[in-house]
């Protein structure tokens, strides 16, 4: 009966081969399957620029397979960022809300792109807050991209100079606000990422208009009248960081853009376009204190940037947005 074993043991050995080979196999790739979120968007800091942002990521056809998360310091605006990305007060299949606390407490949690458009008011050490996004929220592999959104304010040119992406900026230890925003620069770049470096904000109730025309009636507004202002508005910044995602790190991989709206204006001209819209009709043209040899400031070029991100604004003047509305 020996021989009768022996054959026993050989078929058994081929049947169970295959089912062996398959259980290895699972076993395998289980251990060295990437354990990240690959198709997750992480947008860190979720405040008009962030809420935008989110907004078009989910209604872009091109995103339309991604998942966005929208990570924040505390729970305080959670139900209010909800309701304003998805008119709900519950998150979907597609979008939720975290605390950054949360995230990092989820050690296999990455994304494949970050946007970090969190100002540097809410941090002690904006740099180190910038690398540990980068470092902890971004995909080890590094296939996708890291987002910084930066300030042109960073820029050495203060008298009518024209700049771009290549001028080059203040001292960051004789400038330390502007400091913080370069030092943040670096890390994301030295680690992979790009930063956008922004114009000045604006949106129908946010902006310098707002608070010149509202505030300053009687103290009147600091600076000459026709000192250049360069602006773009919340949205058109949030489609700039959608389009540096949608081109990929291979293009946006360790760069610095330039974004704008491409039609500098002045203070005095600001005010006088904000007077042509019914929300600011009831106010009047402020004072502007000068001096009038003060320092007129710089000029955006963004125009290499527009082109490597296939990108161009919504409103392409602050005074066709103010006319408009």
């Amino acid at each position: 009966l020996a021989w009768l074993d022996l054959i026993f043991t050989m078929v058994s050995a081929m049947l169970l081969s295959p089912l062996l080979t398959l259980m290895l196999a699972s076993i395998a790739t289980a251990f060295s399957a990437p354990t990240t979120a690959k198709a997750d968007i992480a947008v860190v800091g979720c405040g008009v620029l962030g809420t935008s942002l989110c907004k078009q990521l989910l209604s872009h056809p091109d995103f339309a397979s991604r998942s966005i998360t929208a990570i924040t310091k505390s729970t305080a605006r959670h139900d209010d960022i909800r309701k304003q990305v998805l008119q709900s007060d519950v998150d979907s299949d597609r979008f939720a809300v975290k605390t950054l606390d949360d995230v990092l407490e989820t050690p296999s949690l990455a994304f494949q792109d970050v946007v970090f458009c969190a100002p540097p008011s809410g941090f002690d050490n904006y740099p180190s807050a910038v690398k540990e996004a980068a470092e902890k929220l971004w995909a080890i592999d590094k296939s996708g991209s890291f987002v910084f959104t930066s300030s042109g304010g960073v820029y050495e040119g203060l008298d009518g100079e024209t700049v771009d992406e290549s001028s080059p900026t203040l001292d960051p230890e004789t400038n330390p606000r502007s400091g913080r925003m370069i030092y943040a620069e670096q890390e994301a770049i030295a680690l992979g990422g790009c930063a956008l470096r922004l114009a000045g904000l604006y949106t129908l109730d946010r902006g310098a208009h707002s608070y010149w025309l509202k505030k300053c009636q009687e103290t009147g507004v600091q600076g000459r009248e026709d000192g250049i202002v360069n602006l773009l508005h919340y949205d058109d910044a949030a489609s700039a960081c959608l389009a540096a995602l949608k081109v990929g790190y291979t293009v946006n991989s360790k760069r610095t853009f330039l974004i704008s709206d491409g039609n500098p204006t002045t203070r005095k001209g600001i005010c006088e376009s904000a007077l042509k819209c019914k929300a600011y009709s009831q106010y009047s043209m402020p004072r502007f204190l000068g001096p009038e040899d003060g320092l007129k400031g710089k000029i955006y070029d963004g125009s290499k940037s527009d082109d490597a991100l296939q990108w161009k604004p919504k409103y392409d003047s602050f005074d066709s947005f103010m006319t408009s509305c």
